[in-house]
């Protein structure tokens, strides 16, 4: 697996840019649920958003790894 990125000369470690990524994937899939109506069946909407979360960074990890 990559050890770091470098974005115009400033060097990130590989997994702030996959959190930045499930981030941003975080947030379509929020936003996706809240248009459906799914968090009214949540009981605990910010401990399900962090799961979530945590689920999307593993599945882009392990995405990354199966890649390279």
């Amino acid at each position: 697996m990559i050890g770091e990125a470098s974005f115009y000369g400033l060097y990130l470690p590989w997994l702030m840019v996959l959190a930045l990524g499930a981030l941003l994937a975080l947030w379509a899939v929020r936003r996706l649920l809240a248009a459906v109506g799914a968090y009214r069946w949540v009981w605990h909407p910010a401990l399900f958003d962090m799961a979530l979360y945590l689920l999307l960074l593993y599945a882009l990890s392990r995405a990354t790894a199966a890649f390279s």
